[in-house]
């Protein structure tokens, strides 16, 4: 058993090891005075972050993805709202059915999803865009959303919801002034996640993004170039670290929330 326990130890190493191992030379190499991505390093240098602040084509394609990101994490988390609620709270005819629909952009590869939009929105005559964008996470996002928020909505106890009931409030104002400040938490952690799927996400922005290209877009189209590849290794230094803090930051509402309805934690992101 103690050999078996070492062995599982050794292969958990080695898994996260090669997991995490290219992120963590991010910094390394945007930190890197040499322009060759390559050991033995030639010396400290913050110049390629500096020369972030030069390129134009960069900034727009930072704020193609706060928009697209932002307004992704809005839509997904108010209609996760809805969908959470539904599906804890009421039974009704084909609810499992439903349910499998909504959440099986989770399990169809990325690419065929991408394709199947482009087809239909070119068909259709839509003009392509940060709007195409925004649709597009948003079909993505939203089952995330939706598996953050029911667990929300799982945990809150019915006999508050049916106490108020009993002093004479309204099923909206119940909502409302009940239900909704207990599943806060799982709404800005659902906001925060689907703003960081979307801020990263790079497959439907370049095939429904047409000329307006996010940060994740642009990374790649700069990667043919091998004199901004130091600059594109600070830009995604900055990016992971941006996405850390976020999925931080989720990761303790979530909690909190669990903690505020008296839920059990099943296990998170971190």
């Amino acid at each position: 058993m103690k050999s078996q326990g070492n062995g599982l130890r050794l292969y958990a190493i080695l898994y996260l090891a090669f997991l995490y191992a290219p992120i963590f030379l991010l910094p390394i190499f945007s930190f890197n005075d040499g322009t060759i991505i390559a050991f033995p390093l030639k010396g400290f240098t913050t110049k390629w972050f500096a020369l972030m602040a030069e390129k134009g084509q960069l900034h727009q394609a930072v704020i193609n993805s706060l928009i697209v990101a932002g307004s992704t994490a809005i839509l997904a988390t108010t209609l996760a709202i809805f969908a959470a609620r539904a599906s804890t709270r009421f039974e009704f005819r084909g609810k499992g059915a439903i349910m499998a629909m909504i959440m099986l952009p989770l399990v169809l590869p990325e690419i065929i999803v991408a394709m199947a939009i482009l087809v239909i929105l070119l068909q259709m005559g839509v003009g392509l865009g940060l709007t195409t964008i925004i649709l597009g996470h948003t079909l993505i996002c939203t089952p995330f959303a939706i598996a953050i928020l029911s667990a929300a909505f799982q945990s809150l106890d019915k006999s508050l919801e049916e106490a108020a009931y009993d002093l004479g409030e309204g099923k909206f104002s119940t909502f409302r002034l009940i239900i909704l400040p207990l599943v806060l938490p799982g709404i800005i952690s659902s906001l925060l996640i689907s703003f960081t799927i979307s801020m990263d996400e790079f497959i439907l922005a370049a095939f429904i993004g047409g000329t307006s290209p996010t940060l994740p877009v642009y990374i790649y189209s700069q990667l043919r170039f091998p004199k901004e590849i130091p600059v594109i290794m600070a830009v995604a230094t900055c990016l992971v670290a941006v996405s850390i803090v976020l999925l931080i930051i989720a990761e303790y509402f979530r909690r909190r929330g669990v903690a505020k309805t008296g839920g059990k934690d099943s296990g998170g992101f971190l």
